[in-house]
């Protein structure tokens, strides 16, 4: 499924290039309007990306042709909230992220978003969009404080180390409620030493943060199937 990952970044790439006003070259470089569109323009035409807007409109409607079949039985949900229990240190280390605020057409994104943004199209002139890889292999290489929430379903994860850069995309379904994925990153963040932010952009739910050159961003919706839907992107 080429490109899809990338895809549900892209919108966030856009407001990342009108919120940022840094000086510095690479960073005028890697949100250049020529990069975005040259982006925009090839995601379009990727025979890959052809139903895109079917997808989301199944995701998004009553149908779920485009959801798996998940398991969200009390057992199921209960078993995946015990498991990321155990990864925080307990289910009452578990620490809610803090309320979002709306982030308007002309607010600034933060920093971590504007991060993310610039690897999937161009940190130090390199375009890591075009290098990554699509293979399941990539959700298991995320870094050690962003796993995939537990027990869920991994729908596509891509990545890259090439040359300077350094990202994964994974998306995946989960039963869980959306506040509770949302708190296990959070505290897992928050433990590792990240910062965090709770923002709501375009009908997504946006966790992100940084701690030095690394970034997070965990894009998340609840869908009317019942499931929770994560895009979860982190750089460095």
């Amino acid at each position: 499924m080429k490109r899809r990952l990338l895809a549900s970044v892209l919108p966030f790439v856009l407001i990342a290039g009108c919120g940022d006003k840094g000086n510095d070259k690479a960073e005028a470089d890697a949100m250049d309007p020529a990069n975005e569109q040259a982006l925009n323009d090839e995601m379009m035409t990727d025979p890959d990306m052809a139903g895109r807007n079917e997808a989301n409109a199944a995701l998004s409607g009553t149908g779920n042709a485009a959801i798996p079949n998940i398991d969200k039985s009390a057992s199921a949900v209960e078993a995946a909230r015990d498991r990321a229990g155990e990864l925080v240190g307990g289910r009452s280390n578990m620490v809610f992220a803090p309320g979002a605020k709306a982030l308007g057409n002309n607010a600034t994104p933060s920093r971590a978003m504007v991060a993310a943004a610039k690897a999937a199209v161009a940190p130090g002139g390199e375009n890591c969009g075009e290098k990554v890889n699509y293979t399941s292999a990539w959700a298991a290489k995320l870094p050690p404080a962003f796993p995939v929430y537990p027990r869920a379903n991994t729908q596509e994860a891509a990545g890259t180390d090439e040359g300077a850069c350094a990202l994964r995309i994974v998306s995946f379904f989960t039963p869980v409620a959306l506040d509770e994925v949302l708190a296990f990153y959070y505290t897992r963040a928050k433990g590792a030493g990240y910062s965090a932010e709770h923002v709501t952009a375009a009908g997504d739910n946006i966790l992100s943060g940084m701690k030095g050159d690394a970034a997070y961003v965990v894009y998340g919706k609840r869908l009317p199937q019942g499931v929770t839907q994560i895009d979860l992107v982190t750089t460095n």
